[in-house]
């Protein structure tokens, strides 16, 4: 199985798709003119406007939601994976997918918002590439395929990812306690303990719904966000004098790695598409779910998620690995050879293990146990995240056959992450990464393709910016002017739910006028 595991990587994940991210990115920053940056005060501005309504959660949820997703193990064990494989080299180009990648972010986030729906089940809003495929490119079945894909990959392949790695942080500390036989297996008491609450807590949560995961994330993730960000910049005060080095390290050894030219690009792109999702199809599932008064709005705030998970978080691992020297550089040397070896040899590379070791050479067990638990809540928030783009592509697939149907899906859909997470937390990382790279670079072929298709036969996106800007520029956002968005005024169809928010508030307006 992981020799399997292994040939479909090497095929999926071959230099066509690292390319393409790029090329993409690149594309959607060119079409855009740098929006990343240009409206960077307006994501800024965006991040705490707009509020929950009945059916929907208010756009600091959905990033909240969105960054769940992208805030996890990539984060931490990614990036060591990375360095570890790549060289320093390879986080710079981890920088660099961000940044066109936050174009590519508002454009599936735009995309998301306009052709959202409301679920037959709940009421809730629904929206992602599944549903933009169906109604944008009027290629259903490229929706169904997506949606199977996006299950396959956030409901069976990643969740092990998350749960791997949090069990392995908590042992790294703990210790393994006695080992037990459990259902064949030899393991670890601690283990078991780590796993058994990581179960009771996400059942509780996602038998909850959006609107409990909304809740969670948006306390969850800025508190471990900015907790993590702290230390790793106090060690940077600590070790200020290694900063420019470190800086060096990264920029020289991007274009003449260590491990080489290939493999900096390969593993910072690979890594940084894990990482940040973007062009992945993760994002617009989060962002679709938010009352927001005009689509790109929500873009916009999903872009500005980009540079959070990458240039912030990212870095913070990066430059706490670098800085402090903990960790190897193998490459792509054959029989486990390493080109530069700082610590042991048996120290996993595809692990938390350089990261907590940076944190313990300078805050000693507190910092080991630190990232044990920064570990925890980033990966426990990610199997959220992982969960919800699921359960949307389940209410995708089962929306017109009946409220039976919807519920039975849902509920197999529960208990088959539950079961990812428990098997995934049991198994060896090399391997479980191996199915995480498996369900990632799946998704970004059908999704980074199909927006790109859908750019072409109708640009969209691109029309939904120059009219944001435009109302932006009139005086939009203020308590006196509302956006509003008319999607037959641009010729864009089927975005029936905007079209009947727009008729409603026109009626409502008339209404008002009589009066």
């Amino acid at each position: 199985m992981e020799g399997i595991v292994s040939a479909l990587n090497n095929i999926i994940w071959s230099p066509a798709l690292i390319y393409l991210c790029l090329g993409a990115g690149l594309f959607y920053s060119i079409m855009t003119r740098f929006v990343q940056l240009r409206l960077f005060k307006e994501m800024l501005r965006l991040l705490f406007r707009g509020k929950p309504d009945n059916d929907g959660i208010s756009s600091f949820q959905a990033l909240a939601v969105s960054l769940a997703g992208r805030v996890g193990m990539g984060n931490i064990a990614g990036v060591a994976a990375a360095i570890g494989f790549g060289g320093p080299g390879a986080v710079f180009w981890m920088w660099v997918v961000a940044f066109l990648g936050a174009s590519t972010a508002y454009v599936e986030s735009t995309l998301g918002q306009i052709y959202k729906e409301r679920d037959v089940l709940t009421g809730e809003y629904r929206g992602g590439p599944a549903y933009y495929f169906e109604r944008a490119l009027g290629q259903k079945w490229y929706g169904i395929l997506f949606a199977i894909s996006s299950i396959i990959a956030c409901g069976v392949f990643l969740p092990g990812v998350q749960a791997n790695g949090v069990v392995n942080a908590v042992a790294q500390v703990a210790g393994e306690g006695s080992i037990v036989n459990f259902m064949g297996m030899e393991v670890g008491s601690v283990r078991l303990i780590a796993l058994g609450i990581i179960l009771v807590v996400l059942g509780f949560i996602i038998f909850g719904g959006i609107k409990r995961i909304a809740n969670f994330a948006e306390y969850a993730v800025p508190f471990m966000a900015l907790g993590y960000i702290i230390l790793a910049v106090l060690i940077m005060f600590t070790n200020f004098s290694k900063v420019p080095e470190v800086f060096g390290m990264i920029i020289g050894d991007a274009f003449t790695a260590q491990a080489g030219f290939g493999a900096a690009i390969g593993w910072g792109v690979k890594r940084g598409v894990y990482s940040n999702e973007a062009g992945q199809g993760t994002g617009p599932h989060a962002a679709a779910a938010a009352a927001v008064d005009h689509p790109s709005q929500q873009g916009l705030v999903q872009a500005f998620s980009v540079y959070v998970d990458t240039l912030f978080v990212c870095s913070a691992t990066a430059f706490m690995i670098l800085s402090t020297g903990m960790y190897n550089i193998q490459g792509n040397l054959p029989d486990g050879q390493f080109i530069v070896q700082n610590v042991p040899a048996d120290t996993a590379i595809s692990s938390p293990s350089f990261t907590q070791m940076a944190m313990e050479s300078v805050y000693g067990t507190f910092g080991d146990s630190f990232i044990a638990i920064a570990v925890f809540f980033f990966a426990f928030t990610t199997i959220l995240a992982y969960y919800y783009i699921a359960e949307v592509n389940i209410s995708y697939l089962t929306r017109f056959m009946g409220k039976g149907a919807s519920k039975t899906g849902l509920f197999v859909v529960k208990v088959v992450i539950m079961f990812m997470v428990a098997y995934g937390a049991l198994n060896t990382s090399g391997y479980i990464w191996g199915l995480g790279d498996v369900g990632v670079g799946l998704m970004a072929w059908l999704n980074i393709i199909g927006i790109i298709i859908i750019f072409f036969v109708a640009k969209p996106t691109l029309t939904m910016l120059k009219d944001y800007e435009a109302q932006l520029k009139a005086g939009g956002g203020t308590s006196a002017k509302r956006f509003v968005f008319d999607p037959k005024k641009f010729g864009i169809k089927n975005a029936t739910y905007w079209e009947e928010r727009y008729e409603k508030n026109v009626e409502e307006n008339r209404k008002n006028d009589l009066k």
